[in-house]
This record gives C-alpha cells, structure tokens and sequence, in this order.
C-alpha cells in the first residue's frame, strides 16, 4: 500500500481544510486508516482513525468536535476534515495504514504504511 497525503497549506485561525489521502493497492478496503500529526520539537500526535468499513471512529481529545475523519472505499481516499482550525494545531499531518482495521487504532506503533506528511500551518 501506497499512500500520498495533500491538502495541506495555511489558514487563519478559525478556517478549515480538507485533508486527502490517496492510497494505491486493491487491499485498501481492509485497512483501518488513521492521521497523526507532528509539530517541531514534539512528539507524533494521534489525531483520528477509522475502521476498514468506516463503521469505528476515534478523535484525539484534542480535535475532537472540530475535526472528521471519512473515507471513500470506492476512491480508495481518505480524508480528514479540520474546522475552527487552531495555532496548536499547525504540524505535519500524516496518514497512515493499519492492517489491524477492525477498530480504530490510535498508536502509531500500529501501523504497516505511512504518506509523506503535508504541512497544516494555522495563523492566529
């Protein structure tokens, strides 16, 4: 599985973006998918995850109710939605792969497959 993560770029405080992850490989309705993010100088934070059918969802305390994950079996896509974007939570977002997809997992430890990152900067 091959993964390639986009959608990133810089907002103001308050704004939204849409984050895509496009995965390659006929396996990727298995796969629980998850998107962590890192800023400088911290550790790799788990933001969200989703069960193979989409039917399992977990947020990090932090984004939670600001935040939505949803993926696209079809378009082997999945994406993340980030509204009333906050300064914290400008980082490098990654998405990753989890062949363990029955439920949402949320250590990065994890996960088989990693996107490159796409930086999310959030001006205050």
């Amino acid at each position: 599985v091959q993964l390639q993560a986009s959608g990133g770029g810089l907002v103001q405080a308050g704004g939204s973006l849409r984050l895509s992850c496009a995965a390659s490989g006929r396996t990727f309705r298995i796969y629980g998918m998850g998107w962590f993010r890192q800023a400088p100088g911290k550790e790799r934070e788990f933001v969200a995850a989703i069960s193979w059918n989409g039917d399992s969802i977990a947020y990090g305390d932090s984004v939670k109710g600001r935040f939505t994950i949803s993926r696209d079996n079809a378009k082997i896509t999945v994406y993340l939605q980030m509204n009333s974007l906050k300064p914290e939570d400008t980082a490098v977002y990654y998405c990753g792969a989890t062949q363990y997809g029955m439920k949402p997992r949320r250590s990065s430890d994890e996960y088989d497959y990693w996107g490159q990152g796409t930086q999310v900067t959030v001006s205050s």
